[in-house]
C-alpha cells in the first residue's frame, strides 16, 4: 500500500505525515509513506486544501487531520 501527504510543509502537514507514520508503526501495516510537496500534484489529484491524504492513489481527506480512527479503517480497508 502507498500512502501519500500531500502538503507543503506546514505544521498540519507535518502533524498529518506524523501521525500516519505512527499508526503504520504501531499498528503493523504494510505501508509505504511518502510526503509530496508538489503543487502540481495536488492539482492533480484535486486537492483545493492541505494537507492531503491519498491511500493508493485515492483521496481520502484534505484540508484538515481527521481522527485517528478513521485515519486506522481507511489503511486497513486499503483505499
Amino acid at each position: 500500500m502507498v500512502v501519500k501527504i500531500l502538503g507543503t510543509g506546514c505544521k498540519r502537514c507535518t502533524n498529518l505525515e506524523e501521525v500516519v507514520r505512527n499508526i503504520v508503526r504501531e499498528n503493523k501495516i504494510d505501508a509505504v509513506v511518502e510526503k509530496v510537496t508538489d503543487i502540481q500534484e495536488f492539482v492533480n489529484y484535486g486537492i483545493l486544501a492541505t494537507p492531503g491524504l491519498v491511500i493508493n492513489e485515492k483521496v481520502v481527506s484534505f484540508g484538515a487531520i481527521p481522527p485517528n480512527e478513521k485515519i486506522l479503517e481507511w489503511l486497513k480497508q486499503g483505499n
